[in-house]
Formats: structure tokens, C-alpha cells, sequence
């Protein structure tokens, strides 16, 4: 199965959103999980990893995004596609334990099915199966207040499988335990997830329990900003589809490229900057050209390389262009060669104004976009288009906050521009972002 059992995309969550206190628990993050997958989403207090869990369950509404869970929108789902969910596709295991003082163990691990109905006889004898698997059978009739705080969590444990979901979540299932306990109870997480193929998605602080994951995704304020994969149990159909850039081939990060990058991590801004050349040149390739075969844009990519690297100006681009393969050229023709190196060359003159950092770049860049997309601003929306491209350029905001910035009307905050322009000034910038960058 090549799809994802979840899929989180361009989830924001939002509190008091345009207030003074707006807090932005979650800023645009995608995630993708696979059937049988033990993934640790793991940071900081307060970065966002428990409201993404939450989400995920469909107990946190998206102020933006979406969330798909076996093919199925949450936001779209009937209250009885949603009630059906969280009684039988997804088991939730809280740091709290959220057991029912007033029923004794085997009572609480049997309320999930209670709820649905079932028969009196059948669901206790699979509750007391659970409970004899977790060692815990000789506590069945006791009330949750007899139990130790590792014994309650195995309650609740039990209480989340006894409907057999596919997917088990849990929000620091150990956080309330003494080592001992935190350390049993984990082992059952991983051999639901051995086992039973059980799918884990697991919300946790701490480092010492990142080693059971297949794969950990790392956050901080609101965004992913690392995955580490540990043991890959992705498809490798979805791995290679992940790993393709947009219009790129399968790129895999080999074990000799990260030592080398170990070893070299003390390279300079600006060497950086030249180590991300050829990066830079295929972005760049890609953004302007259309209707060229492969081995005309590869020579016309080299060529790219070549400007950027200074060894070329744009007058010999073009003539190089216009060349032959046989004459060391890219086979174009005159008029499509002259009319991209005008666009390079126009491109990275707005590279050179960010560049230069002044006051006078936002407006500036302004002007080129509006000109360039032939957009008609009045004065408000040009205001604040310049004011957006401020912030972007001081990395306040990120290309989705640009683009929300761009389609929302001039009565709410926004520009107020069409999708189609939205998505292309966006880009445009990104580019010019991309191709500034020098550390």
C-alpha cells in the first residue's frame, strides 16, 4: 500500500487569530504516515506537537488545512463518520489516563464498546484478554484509585484497543510515570506496533525515548523542521515519490554525503551559498522554460551554472544557447535563447536590489511584480504589497503566509489578487529568496 494511513497538509492552527494575542500553535505543517508506521513526533513544550496530535484526531478543528485519514477528510466527515472513527479507527492513550473513578478496571477498558451496544459477556471476555496481556487481571475489579500510575496507563491502554483500531495515539503516555513504569509501558506501545502492526503516532519531550521510533518528526514553533528516519517501513514507491523534487529525480542523501557534511560543517556563509549553485540554477531553469527536451535543458542547466558561478555573462548565455550541441550549445533557437536570457537577466537584477538591503528593495520589488504580472493595485493594496515583501525579505514570514497575505481581500488585511496571481507571485519571490541566499 503506497498511500498514507494519515496526511496533514498545510495544517495551521490558530488562536485569537487577528487579535493582539494571536497564537499560532500550528503554521503550515505536512505530514505524511504510513500503515504500521511507529512515528515520534517529538520537541519542546509549547512547539505545537501535541495540538498537530489532537488535530490529527479530529479533537482540533484546522483554522487553515487539512487532514486525511484513510482516504477521508476530517472536515468533511458526518457526525457519524466521525463518531465511527474515534470509537473503531483511531485508540487515544492520554498522560492523564481519563479513567471513569466511579467504574472499576474492567468497566473502564470496556466502555468503548459499551457505548456501541455490544453484549455484556463478549465484550468483557475481550477486555479481560486485554487486561492479561498487560498483567494487569488481578486488578479487574479494582476502582482506578487502588491502581499505581503505571497500571492506569495500562488500563487505558487496554481501553484504546478494545475496539481494535488501527491506529493508536498517544500525548505523553509516560509523562506521569516513575522510569520503571514509563519504560513498560512504551514497550507495549512497540510491540502493538511489532505485533499487532499497529499503527503508533506518539507525542513525547523526551530524547530517551526517541529509539523506539521508525521515525521521529522533529518540531519547533508551530513547524516540522527535521525528519529522521530510523527503521524505513514507508513503501518505497511513496519513498521515491517523497524524495522527488518538482521536476527532479529521486535524490537519496548517501551515508558518505553526511559525513562529508559532518566534516565540512564549518564552511562559511558564502561557501555555502556556492555549494548551493547547482540547486539554484535547475530552480532557476525550471521557473522560466517550458517545451524543452531533456537534453536541451541539462546543457542550458550547465550553462545556468556557469552565469552564476560568474563565468559567464549574459550576452554569452545567449549566444551559448543558440548554439549547436555539436558546438558546445543547447540547440535553441535564437529567439527562445535571447528571450531567456533576458529573463535571467532580469531576474537577477531583482536579486542585486534584495541583495543590497535598502530601505527602497520593497518598494522596488513591488514595482517589478506589478509590472511584470501587469497587476493593477490601487494605492492600499501596493502599500501593502511592499509591506509583505518587507517581512518576507526579512524572513518574518514564510511563502504560506505570504500567499494567505496575497488572497486575502483589502478589507481583511490582504492584496486582494486572483489565485492564479497569488500562486505566481509567490513563486517569484521564492526564487528571488532562493537565489539571494548566501547563509
Amino acid at each position: 500500500m503506497a498511500e498514507p494511513i494519515i496526511t496533514v497538509e498545510k495544517l495551521r492552527v490558530i488562536y485569537n487569530q487577528g487579535k493582539s494575542n494571536e497564537v499560532r500553535s500550528l503554521d503550515g505543517v505536512d505530514v505524511k504516515i504510513y500503515p504500521e508506521e511507529y512515528v515520534i513526533i517529538y520537541g519542546p513544550s509549547g512547539c505545537g506537537k501535541s495540538t498537530l496530535l489532537y488535530s490529527i484526531a479530529g479533537l482540533q478543528m484546522p483554522t487553515y488545512g487539512e487532514v486525511t485519514i484513510n482516504g477521508k477528510n476530517l472536515s468533511k466527515m458526518t457526525k457519524k463518520e466521525k463518531v465511527e472513527l474515534h470509537q473503531t479507527g483511531i485508540g487515544m492513550v492520554f498522560q492523564a489516563f481519563y479513567l471513569i473513578d466511579s467504574l472499576n478496571v474492567i468497566d473502564n477498558v470496556c466502555l468503548p464498546k459499551t457505548f456501541r451496544g455490544e453484549d455484556v459477556k463478549k465484550r468483557r471476555t475481550e477486555g479481560m484478554s486485554l487486561l492479561q496481556r498487560f498483567s494487569i487481571l488481578e486488578q479487574s475489579n479494582k476502582l482506578p484509585s487502588q491502581l499505581s500510575g503505571g497500571q492506569k496507563q495500562r488500563v487505558s491502554i487496554a481501553r484504546s484497543l478494545i475496539n481494535n483500531p488501527n491506529i493508536i495515539l498517544a500525548d505523553e503516555p509516560v509523562g506521569n510515570l516513575d522510569s520503571e513504569s514509563a519504560e513498560n509501558v512504551l514497550k507495549i506501545l512497540k510491540e502493538l506496533n511489532d505485533i499487532d502492526k499497529k499503527t503508533i503516532i506518539l507525542v513525547t519531550h523526551n530524547p530517551e525515548h526517541l529509539h523506539f521510533a521508525d521515525r521521529i518528526i522533529h518540531m519547533k514553533d508551530g513547524l516540522v523542521v527535521k525528519e529522521e528516519v530510523i527503521r524505513d517501513k514507508r513503501p518505497e514507491e511513496a519513498v521515491s515519490r517523497e524524495k522527488e523534487g518538482e521536476g527532479g529525480e529521486a535524490v537519496e542523501l548517501s551515508n558518505e554525503l553526511k559525513l562529508l557534511l559532518r566534516t565540512f560543517k564549518n564552511l562559511t556563509p558564502a561557501q555555502m551559498g556556492m555549494l548551493m549553485i547547482p540547486f539554484k540554477a535547475k530552480q532557476l531553469l525550471f521557473h522560466i522554460t517550458s517545451e524543452l527536451s531533456e537534453e536541451q535543458l541539462n546543457v542550458a542547466e550547465n550553462l545556468v551554472k556557469e552565469v552564476l558561478f560568474n563565468n559567464l555573462d549574459t550576452p554569452q548565455l545567449a549566444q551559448k544557447l543558440d548554439l549547436k550541441f555539436e558546438q558546445g550549445g543547447a540547440n535553441w533557437n535564437r529567439t527562445r535563447a535571447n528571450s531567456f536570457t533576458d529573463r535571467v537577466k532580469e531576474t537577477l537584477t531583482q536579486v542585486e536590489v534584495i541583495k543590497n538591503n535598502s530601505t527602497e528593495a520593497p518598494k522596488k520589488i513591488a514595482e517589478y511584480l506589478e509590472h511584470r504580472f501587469k497587476m493593477n493595485l490601487d494605492e492600499k493594496a501596493e502599500v501593502r504589497l511592499q509591506a509583505l515583501l518587507k517581512l518576507r525579505m526579512e524572513n518574518k514570514i514564510d511563502l504560506l503566509g505570504l500567499e494567505k497575505k496575497l488572497d486575502d481581500s483589502v478589507a481583511d488585511g490582504g492584496v486582494g489578487l486572483y489565485k492564479q496571481t497569488v500562486e505566481k507571485v509567490a513563486r517569484e519571490v521564492e526564487i528571488l529568496m532562493l537565489l539571494k541566499y548566501t547563509g
